[in-house]
């Protein structure tokens, strides 16, 4: 089994891995058109990668007038990848095989006793169960991708000064140093809205989508960008920026934290939970005025509020979404992405947040009429960040 890398001129074998990876189920001419090599070094490489089971034959595709074509694709067998995400409300493990199918998952709350320590003796239990499950050598496991939340140093492996993490201990975590000495398996951390967008774009290839936007809505905000098919990346990792957009001046902080009027004072779960614990303390009309104190209200208890038809939450709730809207209308005017992605623990857990941001998004898009990005809540959903943090392992492998 070959180490984890990074590959800056990958080999002729690499690119036809990177094709099959992409694709799936590829014929040698598709191959040969895609990567301009001739007949006979692609009839090569094909008859090496089957030898050494990284590829594996297909049944046949249609003809076009001649003998039907054989259909080739990744042995699922060859390696597996975890994809693991690390975020301030539910973390998530998954593990995939070569063809990039789900065999095994797990997903957790992040509570007060969710140190470091403690996620990494749950990763360990997830691996030994997994292995275990579908009868899979431990070298057979080639990396585990870590998609978190930032800020990051990805090349040193370090998760730096995250915000609102329920348990102590998340500043300065040599996450994959620690995953490494525990459990032996290669790591590498990214960024989770980065591995989210990763993901989404993979699971929409079929679409060719070029320029691609994704928000995640969560206890903060978390965005990442696509173009020309590539992740963006800045000079430094700061995805929680967006949530600092200024949406009105000298509007209220969050926390005291970040700038007066930024967009997480008025669209994130942690915006929810002020507002609400304010509008009680004013007395304001609400199931949730049966609570004996306003300070120990949370998410959990707005969600249950709405479930009950309560007319505040209900109104606090779709507030959030337009001002959302508001902000995505700001990106979307400055990026023009064809497609943009929301997700996040908000959006999963209120229905009508979608259709409410994504309507004010398109009321304020400039020219309108000529430029009209789609909105979609992804082909993955909870699954994205795991998903694309795995993928990025199968990406770096040397074959």
């Amino acid at each position: 089994m070959s180490p984890l890398s990074v590959t800056p001129a990958p080999t002729a074998k690499k690119r036809v891995f990177d094709r099959v990876l992409d694709k799936g189920i590829v014929s040698k001419g598709e191959l040969m058109d895609a990567l301009s090599l001739t007949s006979t070094s692609m009839t090569r490489l094909l008859e090496e990668m089957i030898s050494e089971n990284v590829l594996q034959l297909s049944g046949h595709g249609d003809s076009t007038g001649g003998r039907r074509p054989l259909l080739y694709r990744l042995n699922p067998e060859y390696g597996y990848a975890v994809g693991l995400e690390i975020s301030r409300i539910f973390s998530s493990i998954a593990l995939f095989d070569m063809n990039m199918n789900k065999l095994v998952s797990e997903r957790w709350r992040m509570d007060d006793r969710m140190t470091p320590e403690a996620l990494i003796d749950r990763v360990e239990a997830f691996l030994d169960r997994a292995r275990k499950e579908r009868a899979i050598p431990p070298e057979r496991i080639i990396g585990i991708g870590i998609g978190a939340v930032g800020p990051l140093l990805p090349g040193e492996g370090l998760i730096q000064k995250p915000l609102y993490f329920p348990s102590p201990g998340w500043t300065n975590v040599p996450i994959t140093r620690l995953l490494e000495e525990r459990i032996g398996i290669p790591c590498t951390l990214e960024n989770g809205a980065n591995m989210a967008l990763l993901g989404e774009h993979w699971a929409m290839r079929d679409e060719n989508i070029r320029h691609m936007l994704y928000v995640s809505v969560g206890y903060g905000l978390r965005s990442a960008v696509m173009s020309g098919g590539q992740i963006v990346y800045g000079a430094t990792d700061m995805e929680g920026s967006i949530g600092q957009m200024i949406i009105q001046v000298d509007g209220p902080r969050l926390q005291g934290r970040g700038n007066p009027g930024a967009l997480e004072a008025f669209a994130s779960i942690q915006a929810l939970e002020t507002q609400s614990r304010a509008l009680l303390k004013s007395g304001s009309s609400s199931i949730l005025s049966e609570l004996s104190n306003p300070e120990d209200l949370d998410f959990d208890d707005l969600l249950e509020a709405m479930a009950k038809g309560d007319p505040l939450v209900q109104e606090l709730f779709d507030r959030s979404a337009s001002y959302l809207g508001v902000g995505l209308a700001n990106l979307v005017n400055a990026l023009h992405p064809e497609k943009v992605i929301l997700g996040g623990a908000l959006l999963s857990a209120y229905e009508g947040a979608f259709s409410i941001a994504a309507d004010a998004a398109l009321r304020n898009v400039y020219h309108s009429d000529e430029y009209r990005p789609a909105f979609s809540k992804g082909a993955l959903q909870e699954d994205a960040v795991a998903f694309g943090a795995a993928l990025l392992i199968y990406r770096r492998m040397i074959v």
